[in-house]
């Protein structure tokens, strides 16, 4: 799920700040949703550039390529308590990826990273901001508490490395462009979405044989 097309697209930048994951799966959503943080209140320096890389797997590999530095943004499983915050740098990057199989998506970011670097990609800097997810197995959900409430500290997180890597951040003084397409605005997802019943996301009890169906 991404809003950016490869059509005649320049991939080279100094720094590529990447969101990666899949909205409708819950907490698995917390790399692009903190990637729209960071987006709508900060802006950096010329030849830095954030991208929603979605569920996109080895179609990112230009982008990669094309990088110098690589902070992503990701709901990784560590094994740890929901909520917990992990950075993850440089060589030990691609080992925390694939942990374990959440979604094909992870996986395929880790073949990317495996990718780009058997064809030469030699980046300066590489660093992983990963939140344990609580929540997985809810589609059409949103972030849990628990994982909303980290992104503040995952912006912190990746503001302290961007100005280490001389990114420049700013505030924002005037709006900016959404980077994911409108209709995934988290307070318009988040209100526009069905109840369970009506979208029957336990199951249709006309099926189930439970006491209420759905309707």
């Amino acid at each position: 799920m991404s809003t950016v097309s490869s059509v005649d697209l320049d991939y080279r930048c100094d720094t590529l700040i990447l969101g990666i994951g899949n909205l409708l799966w819950a907490d698995e959503g917390f790399g692009i949703r903190a990637l729209e943080h960071l987006h709508a209140g900060w802006q950096f320096r010329a030849g830095v550039r954030l991208l929603d890389g979605g569920t996109q797997g080895l179609y990112l590999l230009p982008h990669v390529e094309g990088c110098r530095r690589l902070l992503i943004f990701d709901a990784v499983d560590y094994g740890l308590p929901g909520g917990t915050l992990k950075v993850v740098r440089d060589e030990e990057v691609p080992r925390f990826m694939g942990v374990k199989k959440m979604s094909l998506h992870q996986t395929g970011f880790q073949e990317v990273l495996s990718v780009a670097q058997l064809r030469g990609w030699n980046p300066l800097n590489v660093t992983l901001i990963g939140c344990q997810p609580e929540i997985l197995d809810d589609y059409g959900g949103s972030l849990s508490d628990t994982v909303k409430t980290r992104i503040p500290q995952a912006l912190g997180l990746a503001l302290d490395t961007l100005y280490g890597w001389m990114a420049r951040p700013q505030r924002r003084i005037a709006p900016a462009e959404r980077i994911t397409l409108d209709s995934l605005a988290l307070d318009r997802y988040e209100g526009q979405r069905p109840s369970a019943e009506m979208a029957c996301r336990l199951g249709d009890g006309r099926f189930l044989g439970t006491a209420v169906p759905c309707v």
